[in-house]
């Protein structure tokens, strides 16, 4: 009876884990901003084309957040790069990549078949180092087996949800233009994204300086 009952407490632990990291890595992957910034990008493109893009979008995070859960740690070991000082260069990221959202120029602007679009301010900002910072994180606190799964598990969701988001909000991106609405958005955006990257900042500073005082 002890025994089923320290087994059901540790699968309810193990479950525990696993939601509360999917619910860290969906927070830092912002999959709502996401799909925001890709209907900018995508504005004016075919459904196939922005179904396409998604696709690329998203595997390339996957991609960069997985080889992060995987070896990120050992990574950072090798250069001598503290979580910390990723944490606060994620921040600097960020807030160039918002600051570029606020005046305007982050490339909303429709594209046409002769331009090449850049899903490079996406995958950016759903694999920031402080995305990845976190990943690293949660694979080094939460690693019992050879693999990182509980890592591997909140990236392999947030991910998918980011594409279904990128797919959902891509649909008003098929119609032109934008004026005013389009622009206060944009800057919106913006400002929450600078904060972020702020918060991220701010966040490795003091971790820093605490862990050396």
């Amino acid at each position: 009876m002890h025994r089923s009952k320290g087994r059901l407490v540790e699968i309810f632990q193990y479950m525990q884990q696993h939601l509360q990291a999917i619910v860290t890595v969906l927070s830092l992957v912002n999959p709502l901003i996401c799909g925001a910034m890709f209907a900018q990008i995508e504005a004016g493109q075919a459904r196939t084309t922005q179904f396409g893009d998604a696709i690329k979008a998203a595997l390339a995070v996957l991609v960069i957040l997985v080889i992060a859960a995987l070896v990120g740690a050992r990574v950072l070991q090798v250069f001598g790069v503290s979580l910390d000082a990723l944490s606060v260069a994620g921040g600097g990221v960020l807030a160039w990549i918002g600051f570029t959202m606020l005046r305007g120029d982050s490339a909303p602007v429709p594209a046409t078949k002769n331009q090449k679009r850049s899903l490079t301010p996406v995958i950016l900002f759903a694999a920031s180092p402080g995305t990845i910072t976190g990943v690293i994180t949660i694979a080094v606190v939460h690693t019992r087996l050879a693999l990182p799964v509980t890592a591997l598990v909140a990236v392999a969701v947030a991910t998918v949800v980011m594409w279904i988001m990128m797919l959902l909000v891509g649909r008003e991106a098929t119609h032109e233009g934008g004026g005013f609405l389009h622009d206060t958005a944009t800057r919106f955006m913006g400002l929450i994204v600078i904060a972020m990257g702020t918060q991220f900042a701010l966040t490795g500073l003091r971790n820093f300086f605490a862990a050396h005082s």
